[in-house]
């Protein structure tokens, strides 16, 4: 009879102690149906073939089989592969440990319906000790084509990865990336996220978590890795590496270029920024117009009765016959005012845009645009920078509390070792309509901004109801403004707004998939220690100690 799952294993050239430590762990597991298939890729040093003899004897699930020449790890691999007889796969490296119940959670969450699980991860310190947890999100196709970020610990469907062609050669060091790119774009294929520490990856003195520079190799098979997958899923786009290790950038190339309407509700508001006075929607505007790479533009600016009609004539003047201008008289409602902005655009996608914010990346919307080329994106966030150049958006985070990602830190820092969410393109749940690019017939679907939202959590309900039809949400580093937040309206929380939030969506925004269960309440930062005494006893109310997320003033 079959075993349930077949751990796979490659070895070469590593420490004595820490592959004594990995075939012990998978002896020790508590699920005995295993088979443990070690490949030894050719190792030099004599102790190897004695320490794998020695397993072998003590327990015949332990096979072992030796290559005559070394291959690398994605010949290896392969060969542990076509070796396995379980039903289920797990990858194990030959210098890391599991957890004794790793094995039976893995293959349970397999046996229940999936066809790839995960799991969480840290990281075995030099001293032994365990550090740096990576807690991970739910599935985020577009992270993994991003970032590896899934990495350890992996199981998978023997069947599925040898439909999906197994381990190929030419991507070494990335060859676990390659595979998963494969089996995941393949239709109908459920990913499973076990929200457990369940593996301990080795920080050795020649592994990339100790520095990029022991495998810059592995990162260049990684892009490579990346750019077939876009080949064959018809993404237009260049991968190319980043400067930070592991992350990758899809330069994307849109397949159009249609009209985005741009709607900027606004009052017309003077303040100053860095010293200076401007008329913030005239600016905001004007950045556009002259910095976009992105020319198809329509501007449609909603202004309340009381604009001056000097914001108006300079409008008339950069725009031309770009702008729309469409009056709104009626108490403060952006939610309203957005909706009417729609009502008179004309353009495929919509860029909702408030009128305190200035163009810093030039092909932003370019970026943005092609992301719209998937037909399951709905909405595409952009990076936001606070005037003195600290983050002030890095996608929504729903966790028991409601904020931005990151929110203050480091305008190009790439956020939290492993993860670094500021350094590539995901998913997330929601992100604020300060600035994001929307697919007009998804915004029509779901029938705009809801009116009952006035001033707060009106960018939150809407991402949640294009979620809830059905559609992704993206955020990417590569499209970047200015929000001069606070500079235009004061804002005043409502509690019956959050109430509104709470009741629609009350499990949404306690738990994020693109978060993670195992991190703090009161957090935003993918790190575990709480933000202040008595976070996690937030439930039910807003908080308004923190930055209110979804306020917009015009």
């Amino acid at each position: 009879m079959s075993p349930r799952c077949s751990v796979l294993t490659t070895v070469f050239e590593t420490d004595r102690e820490h592959l004594v430590a990995c075939l012990r762990s998978v002896r020790q597991q508590d699920l005995a149906d295993w088979e443990h298939v070690v490949v030894d890729d050719a190792s030099t040093a004599p102790w190897v073939a004695t320490v794998l003899d020695e397993a072998a004897a003590a327990d015949e699930r332990v096979r072992v089989i030796r290559r005559p020449s070394n291959g690398g790890i994605a010949a290896a691999s392969s060969d542990a592969l076509s070796a396995a007889t379980g039903d289920v796969v797990l990858l194990l490296d030959h210098d890391d440990v599991l957890e004794p119940d790793a094995v039976r959670i893995m293959t349970e969450a397999i046996e229940a319906g999936a066809d790839v699980a995960y799991s969480d991860h840290d990281l075995i310190r030099p001293d032994g000790k365990y550090a740096t947890p990576s807690y991970k999100p739910d599935f985020s196709p577009e992270r993994l084509r991003n970032q590896n970020y899934i990495a350890h610990c992996v199981a998978m469907r023997r069947s599925l990865a040898d439909e999906a062609g197994g381990f190929r050669s030419g991507f070494d060091g990335a060859q676990d990336h390659d595979l998963l790119l494969r089996v995941t774009e393949r239709a109908g294929v459920s990913v499973t996220h076990v929200p457990e520490v369940l593996y301990h990856w080795r920080q050795s003195p020649r592994s990339v978590t100790t520095s990029g520079d022991n495998k810059r190799w592995a990162f260049e098979a990684g892009v490579r890795a990346v750019s077939d997958h876009c080949a064959r899923v018809g993404i237009d786009a260049d991968a190319e590496l980043t400067e930070h290790d592991g992350c990758y950038r899809l330069r994307r190339r849109p397949r159009s270029r249609p009209l985005v309407s741009v709607v900027v509700p606004t009052r017309g508001t003077v303040g100053r920024v860095w010293g200076a006075s401007r008329s913030f929607v005239v600016d905001a505007v004007a950045s556009l117009l002259a910095h976009s790479t992105y020319d198809q533009l329509e501007i449609v600016v909603v202004f309340d009765a009381d604009t001056p009609d000097a914001v108006l004539h300079a409008l008339r003047r950069i725009a031309g016959e770009r702008l729309v201008l469409v009056p709104f008289d009626g108490p403060f409602n952006f939610s309203e005012k957005i909706n009417l902005g729609v009502l008179h655009a004309t353009g495929e996608a919509l860029l909702l845009l408030n009128d305190d914010t200035e163009l810093i990346e030039p092909t932003s919307l370019e970026t943005m645009v092609a992301h719209l080329d998937v037909p399951d994106v709905a909405m595409v966030g952009a990076k936001l920078l606070f005037a003195d150049g600290t983050l002030q958006h890095g996608g929504h985070v729903y966790h028991r509390d409601i904020g931005h990602a990151c929110f203050g830190w480091g305008g190009d820092s790439p956020g939290p070792w492993p993860l670094r969410p500021l350094a590539v393109e995901r998913e997330c749940s929601g992100v604020t309509a300060a600035a994001a690019l929307v697919r007009r017939s998804a915004f029509d679907e779901v029938g705009g901004f809801s009116l009952e939202l006035p001033l707060n959590y009106n960018d939150v309900d809407f991402s949640l109801k294009l979620r809830a039809a059905g559609h992704r949400i993206v955020w990417t580093p590569w499209a970047v403004w200015y929000h001069f937040e606070s500079r235009t309206r004061h804002s005043v929380l409502q509690p019956e707004e959050y109430q509104f939030v709470n009741q629609r969506w009350h499990d949404e925004i306690h738990h994020d998939p693109y978060y993670n269960p195992n991190l703090a309440p009161g957090r935003d930062d993918w790190l575990e220690r709480p933000l202040r005494s008595g976070a996690a006893a937030f439930e039910g109310r807003p908080n308004i100690v923190r930055r209110l997320l979804g306020r917009h003033r015009a």
